[in-house]
């Protein structure tokens, strides 16, 4: 562990001690505005001592075995257990280490949010939006795999089958830490149902992770700025389509953003679900601004969605699934494809975690 990061885990439980001291003290027991205040951050504060003083006492714990296994006045079937302890203890501890590093790099902070998944079609007309389709149940899979909540927000169909475009609501724990790696184009390359000649097409898909916004954020949303707009549900046709106005379109006027439900049979519902996708897009554009990171919303989170502007390629008739971001590749097209994306999620995320920590240190 860096020392830097030590001495920011050591202030941290020194901070913690402080707060219990305060706590306990008759002055702050009786006001319940400053008490309230001093347990909401001690609340945040207490995971990572918990896990830092874990920590210190497996570092303890294997400098103690260190010292069994050297010692000369011990016999030789202790020495060898103590080896083996100490092989051990080095296994809890690069994991320890490796909580405390990502809790440091601030994963706390906006993965355990949950998220609004926007898939759409780019660049290869219906191919296109088939993908689109095979990438949104990937996801469901991946949910279900995972045990998240996934339900459906809005979706658009395409003539020839799939989307061409699709938000879905997830929540669960962790869930915008493991999907945020998948904002951007991806691209894709199989030979469509209707090429007669058997020729490998490509198409693009663009897919936004956007986290929802909480009830901490100051997210200010007038009346006066909303245009809100009511049509009839469309969707694949059969007995399940609405034959009333209760879908719902939501404009931000300033800024032009627009969400949009259909799913739910129940006008409001949609309103609401709207509302959600609508608040969780303006915080974003916020936190894009704070970090001027972004030209725009939509080019930093997906690109241009151009054939040659990709973060992920699929291609079909080779098994193959490459990530360009941190050059992988790997022949399990098929079971990614099924939802068993962490082959994929966990390089990216200790990739992350790496670059992060070097920066700090």
């Amino acid at each position: 562990m860096y020392n830097k990061q030590r001495t920011t885990l050591q202030l941290m439980l020194r901070r913690a001690r402080e707060l219990r001291k305060e706590m306990e003290s008759q002055e702050v027991y009786q006001d319940h505005i400053k008490r309230g205040q001093l347990a909401k951050e001690l609340n945040r504060l207490e995971p990572v001592v918990r896990l830092f003083n874990d920590y210190l006492k497996t570092e303890a714990d294997r400098r103690q075995a260190a010292t069994i296994q050297r010692s000369k006045e011990e016999s030789e079937e202790m020495r060898h257990l103590a080896a083996t302890e100490y092989e051990r203890l080095g296994s809890i501890l690069a994991k320890q280490e490796e909580q405390l590093t990502a809790i440091l790099l601030g994963k706390a902070s906006d993965d355990d949010r949950d998220v609004f998944i926007e898939v759409r079609a780019g660049a290869g007309g219906d191919e296109a939006a088939i993908f689109v389709g095979d990438l949104t149940r990937m996801y469901m899979r991946y949910a279900e795999k995972c045990s998240w909540q996934m339900e459906a927000v809005h979706l658009s169909f395409s003539e020839q089958g799939g989307y061409r475009s699709a938000v879905l609501a997830c929540r669960g724990q962790n869930v915008y830490g493991a999907l945020k790696f998948e904002s951007g184009t991806h691209r894709v390359q199989r030979v469509p149902k209707t090429e007669a000649q058997g020729r490998v097409h490509t198409s693009t898909c663009t897919v936004a992770i956007i986290p929802e916004a909480a009830e901490e954020d100051e997210i200010v949303i007038n009346k006066g700025d909303l245009r809100i707009d009511t049509y009839r549900a469309s969707g694949a046709g059969g007995q399940h389509v609405n034959k009333t106005d209760s879908a719902v379109r939501i404009t931000h006027i300033p800024t032009g953003l627009v969400a949009e439900c259909q799913e739910e049979r129940s006008q409001h519902r949609n309103k609401e679900k709207a509302m959600g996708l609508l608040s969780a897009r303006l915080l974003l554009m916020q936190q894009e601004q704070a970090r001027r990171q972004a030209e725009q919303l939509r080019r930093t989170l997906v690109g241009s969605a151009e054939r040659a502007e990709k973060i992920r390629t699929y291609n079909f008739p080779q098994n193959r699934i490459t990530d360009h971001r941190i050059k992988l590749t790997l022949y399990r097209l098929a079971e990614i494809m099924d939802g068993n994306l962490d082959v994929l999620l966990e390089p990216l995320s200790k990739e992350e975690r790496l670059r992060l920590s070097a920066e700090t240190n």
